[in-house]
């Protein structure tokens, strides 16, 4: 299996790209171009999940989501 261990992150409010580290998961970003806060969505699993083009390492881990109860 392939591992992802980057992610790009695509802000909704304006639609900037940003490449970045996924260290595990992660809830809230702000958005470097606009200030937007991206934060994950009520019973989402991270920011990584939501915005990104890759899923967080929990999830291609057990291709489940472990970290959903503290999002949002």
């Amino acid at each position: 299996m392939i591992w992802f261990t980057e992610c790009t992150i695509t802000c909704p409010a304006c639609g900037a790209r940003r490449r970045v580290e996924m260290p595990g998961s992660l809830w809230r970003l702000d958005c470097p171009a606009c200030g937007a806060a991206m934060v994950t969505p009520a019973g989402g699993c991270c920011v990584f999940c939501a915005f990104g083009d890759h899923p967080c390492p929990d999830v291609q881990a057990s291709s489940s989501c472990s970290c959903g109860a503290e999002g949002g």
